[in-house]
Parts: structure tokens; C-alpha cells; sequence
């Protein structure tokens, strides 16, 4: 596996070059995160907090870590003192456990909200109707401990690329929509996370800043 070349390869083919890179290292050996670390890779998506914990002592104090799986409530306070990003927030109780962990360590939360685009039933979010009313909820605007950047979501696993070029375009939409709305001063939509190993160059096309790529930087998962 040579992850320098592979890292090389993805990179040439962005169509937007500002747009950030996670290598997502979930299920593979520090030595991986270190080799791409080696090649210039800061940011590191991880989906199970156990593994997150036990790799980020690991790995020098500039890595960037980013939460991308579904998180439970009840972890939030482990990653809460180092994550850099919590891209899956997917309900507003989730929302208020990492306000209450980052008040007791005194810690703005950076998050991006995890909207449901795809059509299917597996994947997590909230849908366009239930951020309005969120964004809305005095207990929303008393936040104090959450940096709300922008949005994340994933499309429908399918070989389909309309079908995903239109679920993008609609994670888009709303993210320009909440874009010319008042929001509160901890909500600010500047990030959009969308596109995988998969579809990242779809999602580039339809404005992500921000995609999310493992098995074709780290080979497959065995």
C-alpha cells in the first residue's frame, strides 16, 4: 500500500483545491496516520471514539481529529478536551451534551450539523423542517460551549450519480438558505462536509468544502 502515491493520485484529481482533505483512518494502524501524516496530512477522520482516544496520544500535537461517525451522548465527554471537528451531530440532545462537556472543560466545541439527505433509512440527521425549528429554541440560542460551522451529510450508497449529485444539491441549497438567515453569533455556515472515496468529486462539483476519504488513500478496510 503506498499511501504517499495514493494520497498524490486523489490530490490531482480535486476540482476544487481549496477544499480540505480528511483522511479517514478509522481501522487502520498508526503506522498508516503516521505515513500520511509524513506526507503532509493533518486532519484525520475517525468514527468510533475508543479507537480516537487510543490513537491521539499517539500522533503529534498539530493532527487535527475529526469525529465523523455517530456519536452517543455518553461518549462526548472523552473526545470533548482534543476533537478538532464533530461532523455527525445529528440531534439536538447530542447538541447540548457537547455544549455541557465543553462548559465543564471550558472548550468551544467546533460541530457541523449532520442533515439526512440520502434515501435510505440507515443514515442519521435532522431534516430541513427540524433545524428551522432548532435554530429557533431559546435553548438553542443559550448555547455557550459549540461552535456550529456549517453542515455535513452523506448521500445514498448507489452507483446512481444523479441520484447523488441531487442529494447534494439539495445539502447545498439549505446551507445557502441558512446562509442569509439571522443566526445566532456561535452559528456561522461556512463549512459544507459532503463526498466520500466514492463520490468526492460529485460532491466538489456541487460545493463541498470539506470531503471525507479512506479506502483510496488507505486501501480497503479488511
Amino acid at each position: 500500500m503506498d499511501i504517499k502515491a495514493n494520497l498524490e493520485a486523489v490530490k490531482k484529481t480535486f476540482i476544487n483545491p481549496d477544499c480540505l482533505l480528511v483522511a479517514v483512518s478509522k481501522t487502520k494502524p498508526l503506522a498508516d496516520l503516521k505515513e500520511a501524516y509524513a506526507c503532509g496530512i493533518r486532519d484525520f477522520g475517525e468514527n468510533k471514539v475508543q479507537e480516537i482516544q487510543a490513537k491521539q496520544p499517539e500522533m503529534p500535537e498539530d493532527t487535527r481529529w475529526h469525529m465523523i461517525g455517530h456519536l452517543q451522548s455518553n461518549k462526548v465527554k472523552y473526545i470533548a478536551p482534543f476533537v478538532h471537528l464533530i461532523h455527525g451531530v445529528d440531534s439536538f440532545k447530542l447538541l447540548k451534551e457537547i455544549n455541557k462537556q465543553g462548559k465543564k472543560i471550558d472548550r468551544i466545541i467546533p460541530v457541523l450539523l449532520q442533515i439526512h439527505i440520502a434515501e435510505e433509512e440507515s443514515k442519521f440527521g435532522f431534516d430541513a423542517k427540524e433545524i428551522q425549528e432548532m435554530i429557533q429554541d431559546p435553548e438553542f440560542t443559550a448555547l455557550t460551549h459549540v461552535s456550529v460551522q456549517g453542515l455535513m451529510g452523506m448521500a445514498t450508497f448507489t452507483e446512481d450519480e444523479n441520484q447523488i449529485r441531487k442529494e447534494f444539491k439539495s445539502l447545498k441549497s439549505l446551507f445557502e438558505n441558512l446562509k442569509k438567515e439571522t443566526l445566532p453569533a456561535f452559528v456561522e455556515m461556512k463549512e459544507l462536509s459532503m463526498g466520500m472515496s466514492g463520490d468526492y468529486l460529485i460532491a466538489q462539483e456541487e460545493g463541498s468544502t470539506m470531503v471525507r476519504i479512506g479506502s483510496a488513500i488507505f486501501g480497503s478496510r479488511g
